[in-house]
């Protein structure tokens, strides 16, 4: 009989309840922040708030960020994610309620939100039941997402609506990818901490919203 044997027999379901727990706990604070980011954007639509500006949101998150990350272990940090999520939502409110004045602009909005839930749902559900390791894309993600924020400045500071697009059509495929291997990293112990898996998909799933919208909403234009 192998001595070594028992132990690993009794560790290995310790160790997928310790997974399945942070997965759980992982889908749980994220459902809850999303719906807490919809609430503050829906505000943010219904009392016709001006967009505070790029600076202004890039500080915002930045430093809600940074305060989450150094909370991420305690209560607080609890309390920290829902006040970074809050932000945000409040800063894509004027970018919605942009596109709900244009024409069909209902109808942009509510295909970037079925299209991000189609695109989330699916690449969560194919991690979580096939279990693949995702984690040899993490180099090349991080690699794509610094040279599309680059481009993306590019097009912002040269008024080139081509290359924005452009973008805007790169991050959809970054941040798909980046659902995959996030999703792969709970599945897989890559990361361990729920509160920082939460922030890692809330961003993706952000990003790939205001990737969607901004596509559809060209092709809505050009029709």
């Amino acid at each position: 009989m192998n001595p070594y044997q028992q132990p690993i027999s009794i560790g290995r379901p310790a160790a997928v309840a310790t997974g399945n727990k942070l997965i759980r706990n992982t889908y749980t604070l994220l459902a809850l922040t999303l719906l807490f980011s919809a609430a503050t954007a829906g505000a943010s639509v219904a009392f016709n708030l001006p967009y505070p500006g790029m600076l202004v949101t890039m500080v915002g998150y930045f430093g809600l960020l940074f305060v989450t990350y150094a909370l991420r272990n305690s209560a607080w940090g609890l309390v920290s994610i829902f006040g970074l999520t809050g932000f945000m939502g409040l800063t894509l409110g004027p970018i919605i309620n942009m596109y709900l004045h244009l024409p069909n602009g209902a109808q942009t909005v509510m295909m970037a939100m079925g299209g991000t839930g189609v695109i989330f749902l699916g690449l969560s559900a194919y991690a979580l039941t096939s279990r693949k390791d995702f984690s040899f894309m993490g180099g090349f993600l991080m690699v794509g997402i610094l040279v599309a924020f680059l481009a993306g400045l590019g097009a912002i500071f040269f008024h080139m609506p081509g290359l924005s697009l452009a973008v805007a059509a790169m991050f959809v495929l970054l941040m798909s990818g980046m659902i995959l291997f996030e999703t792969s990293q709970l599945v897989h112990g890559g990361e361990t901490n729920y509160i920082l898996a939460t922030i890692s998909l809330y961003v993706s799933i952000y990003n790939l919203f205001l990737s969607l919208l901004q596509l559809i909403g060209a092709f809505n234009r050009e029709d």
